[in-house]
C-alpha cells in the first residue's frame, strides 16, 4: 500500500524517501571483502565497478574517459559538449576556471558557460574524441540529448561509439523531442530498433516512465537528473523531482515486472543523483539499481578538467539553465584512482568510493551486486 498524505483538502500526495533517509541492514553473516564482486555487465560489455560517469566536461574528458575504463568503470562523453565545440578545449576551461578563481558569481559562470556552448557542434571535433577514447581500447561511451540525437548518432557510431546515452533532464517514450528542424517527434522505439548498440536512456523518475522506456528496447535506464545540492537546480526551475531512494525503488520494480512481462529481457537500472558519499552509492545499489553514474564525487580528482569545479550539462542551456557552476570538496585532492579505491585518510565516505562498496557488501554477507539488491533497508522516523 503507497504511503499517501493529505497535504490539503481533497489533495494526497506520496510520501517519497531520499538516499539520506534510509539505512541499510547487516544480516546474520559477514564475509571477506576479498571475496565480495562488484562486477556488472550490459549487453557484452563487463565492468569490474558499477560506475558510469555523469556525462559532464567538467569531469570526462576524452583522457579521463580513457582512465575511468582503464579502473573498470565507464566514461560517457558529452557529444554536446566543449570537446564538441572548440579545438582547444583546456583554453576554454581555463576561462571558466580562472573567472571562478577572480570570484565571479554563479550567475557570471553560467553566463560564460552559455558563451562556450554558443559555438556549433563540429562533428569532427566529437568523432576525434570518440577515436581517442577508441584507440585506448576501453569501452566507448556517448551522450546526445533527445534533441540532437537522430543528427549525431550516426556520427557516433561511424567513429566507434559502443555505448550510446540518450539523456535529457525527464525523457519520455512518448514525445522524446520536437525542434525547428523535425516534422515529427523523435519515435524511441523505433530509433533503439534501428541501432546495432545498446542504449541507456533518461532520466525518469517514476514506474510508469522506467517502464515505458524499457519497452522501448533501451538496455538501461537512468533513474534521476544527476541532481547534486547546491549545483543542480531542476527543482528550483522546473519543480520537478522525486527523491532518489523511492524513484530506485519504482525503476527497480518497472524492471522486475517487465522481466515478467518479456520471459527474462533484463534491462539495467542506474542511479543519477543524489549520490555524495560511499554510503550513498551502497544504498543505490541496496535500493536496486545496477549501477550509479557519478558527477560531483569524480569532480575532486587531480584528473577531472573542471579542475574541482562541477556543473552538469543543463548548466548551459541557452534560456533555462539548471545547473549551477561550483566547486564541489574543495579540500579534497586525490586522483583518480584513489578516490575509487583508496587509501583513503577521509572519515566522511569522500574518498575510496568503491572499495566501500566492497566493505558495505561483504559486512552484510552478501557476495555481488545482484544479491546485494536484496539487502534490508530501514527508514529513518
Amino acid at each position: 500500500m503507497r504511503d499517501l498524505v493529505d497535504i490539503g483538502m481533497g489533495r494526497t500526495a506520496r510520501r517519497a524517501f531520499g538516499l539520506d533517509e534510509v539505512e541499510i541492514v547487516p544480516s546474520r553473516r559477514t564475509r571477506s571483502s576479498k571475496d565480495v564482486a562488484t562486477t556488472w555487465q550490459i549487453d557484452a560489455y563487463r565492468f569490474d565497478i558499477p560506475l558510469v560517469t555523469h556525462p559532464t566536461d567538467a569531469i570526462v574528458s576524452p583522457g579521463t574517459a580513457v582512465a575511468v575504463g582503464e579502473l573498470g568503470g565507464l566514461g560517457v562523453l558529452n557529444a554536446e559538449g566543449l570537446w564538441a565545440r572548440h579545438e582547444n578545449v583546456e583554453d576554454a576551461l581555463l576561462r571558466l576556471v580562472t573567472a571562478a578563481e577572480k570570484g565571479a558569481e554563479p550567475a557570471e559562470l553560467v553566463r560564460a558557460l552559455q558563451q562556450l556552448h554558443a559555438e556549433p557542434i563540429r562533428v569532427e571535433l566529437i568523432t576525434e574524441a570518440v577515436r581517442k577514447v577508441r584507440e585506448a581500447g576501453v569501452t566507448v561511451a556517448a551522450r546526445v540529448s533527445p534533441q540532437r540525437a537522430a543528427e549525431l548518432t550516426p556520427h557516433l557510431l561511424g567513429a566507434g561509439v559502443e555505448i550510446l546515452v540518450v539523456q535529457g533532464t525527464i525523457v519520455s517514450a512518448e514525445h522524446v523531442a520536437r525542434d525547428s528542424g523535425q516534422a515529427e517527434p523523435l519515435n524511441l522505439k523505433s530509433f533503439i530498433a534501428d541501432l546495432d548498440v545498446p542504449v541507456v536512456a533518461g532520466g525518469v523518475h517514476d514506474y510508469r516512465t522506467a517502464m515505458h522506456l524499457m519497452r522501448t528496447g533501451a538496455a538501461g535506464v537512468i533513474v534521476g537528473y544527476g541532481h547534486c545540492d547546491g549545483v543542480t537546480t531542476t527543482d528550483a526551475a522546473l519543480g520537478i523531482g522525486v527523491p532518489m531512494a523511492t524513484a530506485i525503488v519504482d525503476a527497480a520494480a518497472a524492471r522486475r515486472d517487465y522481466l515478467d512481462e518479456t520471459g527474462g529481457r533484463y534491462v539495467h537500472v542506474i542511479a543519477d543523483g543524489d549520490v555524495h558519499t560511499s554510503g550513498d552509492i551502497a544504498k543505490s545499489i541496496a535500493c536496486g539499481a545496477d549501477a550509479v553514474m557519478l558527477g560531483a564525487p569524480l569532480a575532486v580528482a587531480a584528473e577531472a578538467p573542471g579542475q574541482g569545479l562541477y556543473w552538469t550539462s543543463a548548466a548551459a542551456h541557452p534560456s533555462l539553465p539548471r545547473s549551477r557552476v561550483l566547486p564541489v570538496a574543495e579540500d579534497v585532492e586525490v586522483d583518480l584512482r584513489t578516490l575509487l579505491f583508496g587509501p583513503s585518510n577521509d572519515a566522511d565516505g569522500l574518498v575510496n568510493l568503491f572499495g566501500a562498496l566492497r566493505r558495505s557488501m561483504a559486512k552484510t554477507g552478501y557476495s555481488d551486486l545482484k544479491e546485494f539488491q536484496k539487502v534490508g533497508l530501514t527508514v529513518r522516523s
